[in-house]
């Protein structure tokens, strides 16, 4: 894929990209807080809390490709703007799901905010993807991966002091409450997210403004080399890549695995006896290591080490975190799940430019089914869920192995899988 030297010379773009990846990591992990908020505030079991995450992601699944096909009608620019103002129709639909104590309208509402973000994802993630030489995607997108997660960092600890506040008391207090002192509670607590979403979409709308006003320029991805383009002659379908498929693969597993050590970690470690008080800040704890792996990343790839080799290192990380946390008790185990975030850094900016390698004029497309595989954080808490309900909340953690084991592969061997198409000499 050829990238835009055109593009390079700006910092307007670089600048536009990160607030965009900004919104993505305020929007994606106030899911943390909503999984125990709405656990209370509606009354369900861990499965159902968890469709949170299921309704929020899953809209990736549905949404990918015509995503994918509304940026060849319309641009990146634009499509960008639309997908701000998509996520703030979701986070409006909060205030009448808040008024009624409605858990299916909440549901809605993310699955619209998903709608947004699959559109903004499928722009921004191959247009940074090429902004720049293609050895260096990585250091680039991990720079938009510490906008994303600084964002991340910060929107549980702005939710969960509205949202969470005084949870501990009131969950006991609903043990000896009529039905009509129950229902009065959980009502003043749902009405609870009504500013901070009403803020959201403000905050959204201006930003749809601000990019749609902007000159960030427009890409061709369509281009190919020469090399690029001989490689790919006679090729009609994103199918005829098997890295691609592979790393798809990799990146659903990846996502969810992502999703879990993030959104699962504060109740977690409430199961694990610690106040939701102070539970709520692990997401945040979680969020701030992968920071830190984003920071390794900027200053050792491509210098000291490769971007195969730092997919590979994460994984590895991830299996012994995994393990360490099932394995251990406590406050420890809850670190461990938190200590993933380290491990999990580096592997969405080492997986799209592996994966995408090579696509020339199917980058829209192959980069729509890879915004696909972020429907694993729908489906994997959920089976989480479901684990944790019938096993328990650690022993569910088992789930993460073949997950950091599949995306090893990838960084040792899958992302080198080249099409058994050859042209017939």
């Amino acid at each position: 894929m050829q990238h835009q030297k055109n593009v390079q010379k700006g910092v307007n773009p670089i600048i536009m990209i990160g607030a965009l990846f900004f919104v993505f990591g305020f929007i994606t992990w106030l899911n943390s807080v909503l999984i125990p908020y709405l656990k209370i505030a509606c009354e369900l079991d861990n499965f159902e809390s968890y469709l949170v995450a299921f309704s929020f992601y899953i809209s990736y699944l549905v949404m990918a490709v015509p995503s994918g096909k509304l940026l060849k009608y319309t641009g990146y620019k634009k499509g960008m703007s639309i997908g701000l103002m998509v996520i703030a129709l979701g986070a409006l639909i909060f205030i009448p799901a808040a008024l009624s104590r409605t858990y299916s309208v909440f549901l809605l509402g993310l699955f619209i905010q998903g709608t947004g973000l699959a559109i903004l994802q499928t722009a921004s993630n191959p247009y940074i993807t090429v902004l720049g030489p293609a050895e260096s995607a990585a250091k680039r997108i991990s720079i938009m991966g510490i906008c994303n997660k600084l964002a991340g960092a910060l929107a549980p600890i702005v939710l969960g002091a509205v949202t969470l506040k005084n949870t501990d008391a009131i969950e006991q207090q609903l043990l000896n409450m009529s039905v009509i002192q129950k229902e009065t509670i959980l009502n003043e607590l749902s009405t609870r997210v009504i500013i901070p979403y009403l803020l959201i979409v403000t905050a959204l709308l201006l930003l749809a403004f601000w990019v749609y006003r902007s000159s960030l320029p427009e890409i061709n991805t369509d281009e190919e080399d020469a090399q690029t383009s001989a490689a790919n002659e006679g090729k009609k379908s994103i199918l005829q890549f098997p890295h691609l498929i592979v790393g798809a693969i990799a990146l659903f597993l990846y996502v969810g695995a992502e999703v879990i050590a993030g959104d699962t970690v504060i109740s977690y470690g409430a199961s694990q006896g610690i106040a939701l008080s102070t539970a709520k800040y692990f997401t945040t704890t979680t969020l701030v290591s992968m920071i830190v792996g984003y920071l390794i990343g900027v200053i050792c790839i491509p210098k000291y080490i490769n971007q195969q080799q730092a997919l590979s290192i994460c994984a590895l990380l991830g299996l012994v975190f995994s393990a360490a946390a099932i394995f251990t008790t406590g406050f420890l185990s809850v670190v461990f799940i938190s200590l993933l975030g380290l491990a999990n850094a580096l592997i969405w900016p080492a997986i799209w430019p592996l994966a995408m390698a090579g696509l020339g004029r199917f980058t829209k497309d192959g980069a729509s089914l890879l915004i696909m595989g972020i429907a694993g954080g729908a489906i994997l808490p959920l089976l989480y869920g479901y684990l944790a309900d019938v096993l328990n909340t650690q022993q569910a953690y088992i789930i993460l192995i073949p997950c950091y084991l599949f995306i090893g592969y990838f960084g040792v061997y899958g992302y080198q899988l080249k099409s058994s198409h050859k042209k017939s000499l």
